[in-house]
């Protein structure tokens, strides 16, 4: 789905935008909001992401054997909502989400294992008012790979705040969705341009699969 006419692929061209960033030695894989509440859709927040979680799965399936770090995030909050603030009044359908229900529960199709950590989070990026930075120092971790969803909520607020953080990432773009073409397509286009390099799912599996190898080797 073409989102950008040839006038503004001109005006972004000529404002130098769409560098790419790269990977580094020691990526992560972020996968963010893969929750029931997302990726079923019986749940108002949720879409069929089947083909996503599976693009995804050839992610972790890589990430996984190279031995590089895995995190999940979810969307959670108390049974009164409090803690949802704004963004619970302004989406009520947030509410669905809740603390012990199947919503807010990683897709278990992504078979997340023991050591893999959940960030719960009440915001849209993975790093509002948790402790992801942290983490991601903790570990080591000097670039990510991003999944998850939505393309144009969650997903993009932490492409922002990943480059603000300066962590370069890569976003596979068959790893990511949202509920409709046009705001997906229309994200991934601006992604790409100003936060992170928006690649193929093949790019993301070859750059994670080389990531490091460099160094191995010496």
């Amino acid at each position: 789905m073409a989102v950008a006419d040839e006038q503004t692929r001109r005006v972004y061209e000529r404002a130098r935008m769409g560098g790419r960033l790269g990977l580094g030695e020691r990526p992560a894989v972020l996968v963010v909001d893969f929750s029931c509440g997302f990726t079923d859709p019986g749940c108002p927040l949720g879409a069929d992401m089947g083909a996503e979680i599976e693009a995804t799965r050839r992610v972790l399936e890589v990430a996984r054997g190279r031995g590089f770090p895995v995190i999940f995030t979810t969307i959670a909050f108390e049974e009164n909502l409090v803690d949802g603030a704004l963004w619970v009044r302004k989406v009520p359908s947030l509410g669905e989400l809740r603390l012990g229900s199947r919503w807010v529960e990683i897709d278990p199709r992504l078979e997340r294992r023991e050591e893999e950590t959940v960030i719960v989070k009440k915001g849209a990026s993975a790093f509002f008012g948790t402790n992801l930075s942290a983490i991601l120092a903790s570990l080591g971790v000097d670039s990510v790979v991003l999944c998850g969803a939505t393309t144009s909520g969650c997903v993009r607020a932490t492409a922002v705040d990943l480059l603000q953080h300066g962590y370069p990432a890569l976003v596979p773009r068959e790893c990511v969705g949202d509920r409709a073409a046009p705001p997906h397509e229309a994200n991934l286009f601006d992604i790409q341009a100003k936060y992170a390099d928006v690649v193929s799912l093949e790019e993301a599996l070859e750059r994670l699969e080389s990531a490091g190898r460099t160094r191995e080797k010496l």
